[in-house]
């Protein structure tokens, strides 16, 4: 297959070097106004497409991909989850799925550290005093937070991202702890002076912080649900860098509401956009807008894996970052 005859239709705005690029080597349809496609605008794309350049976005259910043509092969993820896509139905129709693993680690690490240190020493609590003209000086008893080191760090999830957090967190004095769907490595537990836990719920009952860095699958939908919320101690802090499904939002705000939680720093919300507007109204809650892995650097080398799997499937061969249904 020709790679300039492919054409390739992309549903969100992408970084200037990966359009020039993607259009250098395909017959690439870009969406320049950056709006959001809907359901009719993706339908029409995968009735085009020889390959759809999706985003978390794009809602690619099996109702929707029963309307793709008969030319579409691939649906190439700028982006490492795929939640967004019925990875089963697109695999049946003969469409290959394909993501960007790898390359979003290091900086969805940083904004859970950031998280992790904003929340309990109150940072944006803080910014927002100063800006509002509020700040008389100095005082003893003014703006405490809560100090890092030697506090429980519980990671759920132990992947890459994973991994990385407790890197930075070890440097700051935290004591790692995680839950995973299996045990780390001997060689990374070391590494990391990491306890593992079989039981989420033991170990929720026992940590100061939680950071949630697992995927979001219909396993973990809810997995930190109103009843597990309920075992966390009134002093714990929560951060979640992953996706909004992954925890109960509505039971997650009444907690915090109700002082039985410490505070929440959040990247993702569970209806992303739309945001619970009781988190929105409390002061020990950080809300950034899925912002994780808003890097130029870490965009651009997305942009990179996405041409690479599109090249592959062209010239033939296997892409590198197929998802293949069972993994997920």
């Amino acid at each position: 297959m020709s790679t300039r005859s492919l054409k390739v239709i992309v549903t969100r705005r992408l970084p200037d070097p990966v359009e020039t690029r993607l259009r250098e080597l395909f017959d690439a349809e870009l969406n320049l106004d950056d709006a959001p496609m809907s359901p009719d605008r993706l339908a029409d794309a995968i009735g085009r497409a020889d390959v759809l350049v999706s985003t978390v976005t794009d809602r690619l259910d099996g109702k929707l991909l029963s309307r793709a043509g008969e030319r579409l092969k691939l649906i190439a993820q700028f982006g490492a989850g795929v939640d967004n896509i019925d990875v089963a139905t697109a695999v049946q129709r003969g469409v290959t799925v394909t993501n960007t693993p790898g390359v979003l680690t290091e900086d969805t690490a940083d904004i859970t550290m950031a998280l992790i240190l904003a929340v309990p020493r109150r940072l944006v609590e803080g910014v927002k005093i100063i800006e509002s003209d509020q700040f008389a000086g100095w005082s003893p008893t003014w703006m405490m937070g809560r100090r890092l080191r030697g506090k429980r760090l519980g990671i759920i999830g132990m992947g890459r991202i994973g991994q990385a957090v407790a890197r930075r967190a070890r440097a700051f004095g935290l004591q790692i702890h995680y839950h995973n769907r299996r045990k780390a490595a001997l060689a990374v537990e070391t590494e990391l002076d990491a306890t593992y836990w079989e039981s989420l719920d033991q170990m929720l009952a026992r940590m100061d912080i939680i950071s949630v860095n697992c995927p979001h699958t219909p396993a973990t939908y809810h997995l930190l649900s109103a009843r597990r919320l309920a075992l966390l101690r009134p002093h714990v802090f929560i951060v979640n860098t992953a996706r909004g499904e992954i925890i109960d939002e509505a039971a997650l705000a009444r907690l915090l509401e109700k002082g039985e939680l410490a505070g929440a720093g959040l990247d993702v919300f569970e209806h992303e956009p739309a945001i619970n507007p009781k988190l929105k109204k409390l002061t020990n809650v950080v809300l950034l807008p899925h912002m994780g892995s808003a890097t130029l650097e870490g965009r651009i080398d997305m942009g990179e894996k996405v041409i690479i799997n599109i090249k592959t499937f062209a010239e033939g061969h296997k892409p590198p970052d197929r998802v293949i249904p069972a993994m997920l």
